[in-house]
């Protein structure tokens, strides 16, 4: 197959000693002398800030919307020097309490100026730093301070309580805690009680001076450990060092530089994806290595699109949903405006398409109707946006060819996980083929397929398939403390994603399953989906459940085989005349059994992407004449989902003209 933006690098393997067969191994066509090489002089990514501070001191580096009294003004800035002298400060306060290379500080809050001073503080004075994020559950703080030793945490004013109430089963580690902004003389008293000092952000920093001496950093330290949310209970630390949080920032930048233009100063990034995720910390730690400007969200997804306008970012990083809200947005606006304005924008779009289909660049494709139609339909991000990526969960095929005809930028779909330390596939901004696809690996890592019999999947096959393995330079050091789900995960120095992939005859890469019965949702949220089953299973109501997400939606629905009698209880309680089989059908029964899911999800303290939105009555159980489950009684997910297939899309079509 032509696959002209890969090379082959080594041949592939067949199967033996009980491992399965492998396809060849492939870089990226800018990769094909080598991989990506960090230089001598870098050691950590603290110097992609310490050198921009240097060179363009005066630069807007981090902005926020001042807001009083519910009116929120303009973007204020902070430059570069300004956060500089902040984070060398802090990083000397936190000496000053006692932190050393290498001890770790939580930073727990959303995105603002505040979390990037003090991710800089930590590279300063070469301390690891863990990012807290509740999305994991209310445990998983606590879990996180203890299982990584978090010994300081900066946390956000509406995050102290939170942090304040793990203390007591936190206590050994954690000695200082200092808020984002201000402090309560109770909340001192509580964490005195506790063994543990808190500081509002001014009192810290009065702690700090100016003129401390930063030790020396080297490429093997470790820079932070990422929780990720696993299949099982608890997170996983992701150990990530300075050479791998460099290697990907370059890359990134080859990149760009290789295709598009990159980053400068006049460039502005919009940051809401959430700074507990590697996605959005590359791309900050990429800005501010460029001297871009990066200005925060509210905080607030209600005005996340007035802030977009206010800021006018010309970099834009999203997830699917995102840009779903962006074009359904943009298609009811259009479909208000007449029928003679929706006929003029359906010719220049399809002219537009075609022309991208045909292999013109962005630019080229229709620069006419670029000044007259999308003019207007590019001011949806602000007007300015020129590169723009999608990444954490798939972006629908419609959704990706809208923004790309409408939007007037480039637009990149990634693929990437905490353990590659982001993005280690990307699709090339300006090459449409690409479009449904992941594109090709980054230039520091090489990629191959090895083959999932059990599944089906054959990676010497034609159409070659199977779990997609990695190997280079920005992989994880490991699990923190975990060398068994390490050593899983890592075999012969290629590490196993767990996702199936499919190679494209241009070499761009197709994410079509998940090895594991884990799922994303449209919002990027993991779904173990077992654990739910065993949890809803408890319900009264249920003999089998089978749960479904579809990653292009953003909620769960399921197919249920109810118990029979406790059905036919319910029914000559609730005077409904029917037999099973019709109960099965009847709208109050499916309601009730709905209703009796959700509460028992709720007793589980289940968040509300886990809940039900609505189920199928199945009156049949679940068995092996129809290839559902194993003889062990396992559900057999691939074929549960063929044979519900129209069930499933019914399922989701009720539920969202519910929500209508």
């Amino acid at each position: 197959m032509a696959m002209s933006y890969i090379v082959k690098v080594e041949e592939s393997r067949p199967a033996s000693d009980g491992q399965p067969s492998a396809g060849p191994v492939y870089r990226s066509i800018y990769a094909k002398d080598g991989l990506l090489q960090v230089p001598s002089s870098l050691e950590s990514p603290w110097q992609f800030f310490s050198g921009t501070a240097e060179r363009l001191p005066n630069s807007p580096m981090l902005g926020r919307r001042e807001v009083t009294d519910s009116k929120v003004g303009p973007y204020v800035w902070l430059t570069y020097k300004e956060v500089y002298d902040s984070a060398t400060k802090l990083g000397s306060a936190m000496r000053n309490r006692g932190v050393n290379p290498g001890d770790r500080c939580g930073i727990y809050g959303s995105n603002c100026p505040q979390w990037i001073t003090a991710m800089e503080a930590c590279n300063s004075q070469a301390v690891t730093y863990v990012p807290l994020y509740d999305t994991l559950g209310p445990t998983a703080v606590e879990f996180i301070i203890n299982h990584a030793e978090v010994s300081i945490a900066f946390v956000q004013e509406n995050k102290l309580s939170a942090i304040l109430s793990c203390l007591p089963k936190c206590s050994p580690n954690l000695k200082t805690i200092v808020s984002f902004g201000n402090i309560t003389s109770q909340q001192k008293k509580d964490a005195e009680e506790q063994g543990a000092s808190c500081f509002s952000w001014d009192e810290f920093y009065q702690l700090g001076s100016s003129d401390c001496e930063l030790p020396p950093k080297r490429k093997t330290d470790i820079c932070t450990i990422m929780y990720t949310s696993g299949t099982t209970g608890e997170p996983k630390g992701v150990v990530l060092r300075n050479e791998a949080i460099i290697a990907e920032v370059l890359s990134v930048d080859q990149i760009i530089f290789l295709t598009d233009i990159p980053a400068g100063e006049d460039d502005a990034y919009f940051s809401f994806l959430p700074l507990a995720h590697v996605y959005d910390q590359i791309i900050e730690t990429y800005c501010i290595h460029k001297g871009a400007k990066i200005g925060f969200w509210r905080g607030d997804v209600r005005y996340l699109m007035e802030d977009i306008q206010e800021l006018k970012p010309s970099i834009f990083c999203g997830v699917p949903r995102v840009f779903d809200r962006i074009c359904n947005g943009t298609m009811s606006k259009i479909s208000a405006g007449g029928i003679i304005r929706k006929k003029l924008f359906d010719f220049a779009y399809y002219y537009k398409l075609s022309n991208l289909e045909k292999g013109l660049p962005q630019a080229k494709a229709a620069p006419l109707f670029d000044k007259l139609i999308f003019e207007k339909t590019k001011q949806a991000l602000g007007g300015r946006v020129r590169i723009m990526t999608s990444g954490a969960a798939p972006l629908a095929r419609h959704v990706e060819e809208f923004m790309r005809v409408t939007s007037c930028s480039t637009l990149s779909q990634g693929y990437g996980l905490t353990e590659s330390c982001g993005g280690c596939f990307t699709s090339i901004g300006d090459v449409y083929p690409m479009i449904g696809t992941v594109g090709v690996p980054m230039t520091t890592i090489e990629a191959r397929l090895e083959s999932v019999p059990e599944m089906g999947y054959d990676a010497l096959s034609n159409t070659a398939r199977g779990e997609i393995c990695l190997r280079g330079n920005t992989l994880f050091s490991g699990y923190h403390k975990r060398e068994d789900l390490t050593n899983e995960v890592l075999v012969d120095g290629w590490f196993h994603t767990g996702d199936i992939g499919e190679w494209q005859p241009n070499g761009a890469m197709k994410i079509i399953d998940r090895k594991k019965n884990i799922f994303k949702l449209s919002q990027g949220e993991y779904v173990a989906v077992e654990n739910l089953e065993n949890a809803y299973s408890q319900c009264p109501l249920v003999t089998s459940i089978w749960v479904y997400g579809n990653s292009f939606e953003s909620f769960l629905v399921a197919v249920v085989v109810p118990e029979k009698q406790a059905l036919e209880n319910w029914a000559a309680n609730s005077n409904e005349k029917d037999d099973y089989k019709s109960l099965c059908k009847n709208p109050r029964a499916r309601k009730y059994v709905l209703d009796e899911l959700n509460s028992t999800g709720q007793k589980h303290q289940f968040k509300g992407f886990e809940m039900l939105k609505a189920v199928y009555l199945e009156p049949h159980p679940f068995d092996m004449e129809r290839d559902l489950v194993t003889p062990t009684f396992k559900l057999k997910r691939p074929q549960l989902l063929g044979y519900y297939k129209d069930v499933v899309d019914q399922l989701y079509r009720e539920a969202k003209d519910l929500k209508l």
